[in-house]
């Protein structure tokens, strides 16, 4: 009897804790690392997403741009992170669906290092040109390329970036060949086409929207099945008769594996709120980007999925890491 009083009263001693603790989160600033430069779709998304959860949750969301290694250097910095709700990663489909596909010795497991907590992004992905390049669209791109063979080149965000892998794609299904020109970021690849320096790269919206209004290149395709609400007047690239070549970026938040359910649930709530403000999804459509939310376990659903389309993605193009 005495023994069962004792449990007892260390479980009641306990459950006030756990309550508390989970009241009292977060009780310090939250670091946020975009593993990316800044100035790219993803780090768009991030700055405009914490600035809202910085308020709901009553602590300063901090930016952490941590770019390098093709996603890799920030994606293993939250993986070895103390799963204590403080450092998160703006997760994508480069650290978690390309990366254990393309990668080999990947420092981190994209599915077993990593706590989903949801969706908050979807971003269309576009094909845009250099003025200087005298192409009206995605037919006639490909008929200067197969009369150049080797002479036109596009840029990606990286090696191993989902715009990398579609201009791998576009290369194989158009029977092209194409010089790819990796940047360390959309930033600096956005930055080259201005220049001239390449002459055409996939991108999501954010980074080149305000380029493209000031008709300073010149956009031809979207890379989604269907034409994107965003822009009604852009066609596909199917409609130029090359199927296959379509894929969406997207955003998430992850947390480091082992931490407390109790902590996700709370980011979760404040994501699901954020993501629902009309001036989040307003501000992300003049953006380029549509706001989502879903469920931790949504998320690591979608995330499985993703890794088995870019599996198939890679073996299809035969892309490699340059």
């Amino acid at each position: 009897m005495i023994k069962k009083l004792a449990l007892s009263m260390l479980i009641a001693a306990a459950l006030p804790v756990s309550v508390s603790f989970a009241q009292s989160y977060p009780a310090k600033p939250i670091k946020w690392i975009v593993p990316l430069p800044p100035g790219g779709g993803a780090d768009i998304v991030a700055r405009n997403v914490a600035a809202k959860l910085s308020i709901g949750l009553g602590q300063q969301v901090i930016i952490e741009n941590r770019g390098g290694g093709g996603t890799i250097i920030g994606a293993q910095a939250v993986a070895r992170a103390d799963p204590d709700g403080y450092t998160l990663l703006l997760s994508n489909a480069t650290t978690h669906a390309i990366n254990p596909v393309l990668v080999k010795n990947l420092p981190y497991d994209a599915i077993k290092d990593f706590s989903p907590v949801s969706l908050i992004a979807n971003l269309p992905i576009i094909l845009v040109t250099s003025p200087a390049l005298q192409v009206q669209n995605v037919s006639e791109l490909v008929a200067l390329a197969k009369s150049k063979p080797g002479s036109l080149s596009f840029a990606s965000s990286g090696n191993g970036s989902s715009l990398h892998l579609l201009g791998e794609l576009l290369k194989l299904k158009a029977q092209v060949k194409m010089l790819h020109v990796p940047y360390k970021g959309a930033g600096p690849a956005v930055t080259a086409l201005l220049a001239n320096e390449i002459n055409f790269m996939f991108t999501s919206i954010p980074p080149i929207i305000a380029h493209v209004k000031a008709q300073k290149v010149r956009v031809i395709a979207v890379a989604t099945p269907k034409r994107s609400p965003l822009m009604p007047d852009v066609p596909t690239i199917m409609e130029a008769g090359i199927a296959g070549v379509d894929a969406y970026s997207w955003n998430g938040i992850s947390a480091p594996a082992g931490t407390s359910l109790e902590i996700i649930n709370r980011l979760h709530a404040e994501v699901v709120k954020t993501m629902a403000m009309p001036d989040v999804i307003a501000t992300l459509g003049n953006r380029g980007a549509e706001a989502v939310s879903t469920t931790p376990a949504e998320f690591a659903a979608f995330i499985k999925a993703e890794i088995s389309k870019y599996d198939s993605v890679v073996k299809a193009s035969g892309a490699t890491i340059d």
